[in-house]
């Protein structure tokens, strides 16, 4: 599966001007019961940006998905999508997004062609050229019943589908799971293709680190329903450091601890390990010696997964 080059690209999508936001939320809060699945959430997504929804499987991903999409509906919060406020996702608006979610439920009887001209029907933008010529970049068999498809390729047919209204939003949910590692590659190569070629704003949330580096212009990420962090991954780096205190010193003012290492025996007493957040200014105003971090570290701290082996 190879990213199409541009002399058989489509035509551009109807994509927003970039620094116009496309996608934003505020407030957002669903719960189940007494459980806050979503609480609070704050974000939004420029025009042409490949936005990575970071988070451990739990941290409430796919709920917020499904409120953009309209599955569900908020608690309260509101949802703006191509330049329309409302609390629920209209039909109108779903027919400009492109969505993958994370289980193709596809009718097992159909095959490929078959549901390019069922789907077909719903969107007023499909192109049934650009439909097939997905479905041979993404080399899915087109006249194979989807009862006769891998995982992998069913992946990939749900990708056609998506791709084929040509919208200037997509939402994949979980995209590449289930996929082997050189699948899940070429998929984001093609995503991060169409981002760049046609100018069409992607957010796909994802619980690997490796995927958001590869792919992602920005990050948000979740955790228990709240946001944790939003910006680009090389701010993280510069914000988030390992320090080492004397004692039962706390962090200077404008220091956030996300997560106590532990407490070691020097000549001179104790020392705190800790990992922080800081802005970059106040680094340089304090004067810490600070440790830069793997990001993987920094996405553990962040959530606050416990590394300790019982």
């Amino acid at each position: 599966m190879t990213p199409p080059t541009s002399s058989t690209a489509p035509p551009p999508s109807s994509a927003d001007p970039p620094g116009e936001t496309v996608l934003s939320v505020t407030g957002l809060r669903r719960s189940f019961g007494r459980f806050a699945a979503v609480d609070g959430l704050d974000l939004s997504v420029q025009a042409g940006e490949i936005y990575g929804f970071l988070g451990v499987n739990g941290a409430g991903k796919t709920t917020t998905i499904r409120m953009l999409m309209g599955i569900i509906a908020p608690d309260r919060g509101t949802i703006e999508l191509l330049g329309k406020k409302s609390r629920r996702t209209t039909l109108k608006q779903k027919r400009r997004i492109g969505y993958v979610s994370q289980d193709q439920n596809f009718y097992p009887w159909m095959t490929a062609e078959m549901l390019g001209k069922f789907v077909g029907g719903l969107y007023p933008t499909w192109d049934a050229a650009e439909y097939r010529r997905l479905l041979s970049v993404l080399e899915v068999p087109v006249h194979r019943k989807v009862s006769g498809l891998s995982g992998g390729m069913r992946v990939k047919l749900a990708l056609a589908l998506a791709l084929a209204p040509r919208p200037p939003l997509l939402i994949l949910d979980e995209p590449t799971a289930g996929l082997d590692p050189v699948a899940r590659r070429e998929f984001l190569e093609i995503i991060t293709h169409q981002a760049r070629e046609y100018g069409r704003t992607t957010f796909f949330s994802t619980h690997l680190l490796d995927e958001v580096e590869r792919a992602a212009d920005r990050v948000g990420i979740l955790h228990q329903g709240k946001k944790r962090f939003e910006g680009r991954l090389e701010d993280l780096r510069r914000r988030v450091r390992e320090i080492r205190l004397p004692g039962g010193d706390p962090p200077p003012d404008g220091f956030r601890i996300w997560r106590e290492l532990g407490v070691t025996e020097t000549g001179a007493g104790t020392e705190r390990r800790l990992i922080v957040e800081a802005d970059p200014t106040r680094w340089d105003e304090a004067g810490i010696p600070g440790t830069t971090l793997p990001l993987d570290d920094i996405f553990i701290a962040c959530v606050g997964i416990s590394t300790t082996r019982l």
